[in-house]
């Protein structure tokens, strides 16, 4: 059996796991979530990895380590640090070692709204292993101020049941940390581990298009595909459970 390590995306805690984990530990799984930081607008990648990091036993080694967005960021960095058997990307971004996320993208953004969020455009060489990639977010979700409960209604819960909505807004947390849109990744090459993308065919935050484009360019897996919205672990965690403790192989031959 293994120890789902679950870590959270952006807005969100470790609550947003509540309704997932009761699926895996009747399978006999073990499960560990944490609170990341985000309040703290200085928190860095690496301090999230930390606290990823303190919540993990030092004793088991089948850890799958399970990222949902933001969260994309953030998992490589304790792999490198702590031996795990696969990393999960949940509607999630993938780094890239030694670009921002913000670099990833900043080819499909014009000059104003490059101005707009403070970024400093880099050479266009550095930048050019970007150029083929579909635009990362959903064009829905663009502009959109995600602390208006509004906003969170329409584009994270818009698939989830009137009353896992309500609950979720109201454990919603402040997002103040943006490292994962601005921070270089620190690692020289993303770890050599078992590798699961998994996306969702509404996703309003994450465009499908790139989710399967990432996978494989970068993560050499083919994406699984599960209906839905942006938080499947809220939406639908039985569905969701079945996917993450199935070990069929992804990898691209």
């Amino acid at each position: 059996m293994s120890l789902f390590c679950l870590v959270h995306g952006a807005f969100q805690g470790a609550w947003c796991w509540d309704l997932l984990i009761p699926y895996l530990e009747a399978q006999g799984h073990k499960t560990v979530a944490m609170d990341l930081p985000i309040e703290d607008a200085s928190a860095s990648l690496s301090q999230f990895a930390d606290v990823v990091l303190q919540a993990l036993p030092k004793t088991d080694d089948d850890i799958v380590l399970v990222g949902h967005s933001m969260a994309g960021t953030v998992i490589p960095l304790v792999a490198e640090a702590h031996q795990v058997r696969q990393l999960v990307f949940l509607t999630a971004l993938i780094p890239c070692p030694g670009s921002s996320t913000i670099d990833q993208f900043s080819h499909h953004l014009d000059s104003d709204s490059l101005k707009s969020l403070n970024y400093q455009a880099k050479q266009s060489r550095e930048l050019e292993q970007f150029d083929d990639e579909p635009y990362m977010f959903n064009p829905v979700s663009a502009g959109k101020n995600f602390a208006d409960e509004a906003v969170l209604m329409e584009v994270f819960y818009q698939d989830c049941q009137p009353d896992v909505m309500r609950w979720a807004l109201s454990k919603r947390r402040s997002q103040q940390s943006m490292a994962y849109i601005y921070e270089v990744n620190p690692l020289k090459a993303l770890p050599n581990v078992d590798y699961k993308y998994i996306f969702c065919t509404d996703d309003l935050i994450i465009s499908p298009a790139w989710s399967r484009y990432a996978a494989r360019k970068r993560l050499g897996v083919d994406a699984i595909e599960l209906p839905g919205g942006h938080c499947p672990h809220l939406s639908r965690p039985a569905h969701l459970a079945s996917v993450l403790t199935n070990d069929r192989p992804s990898r691209v031959n």
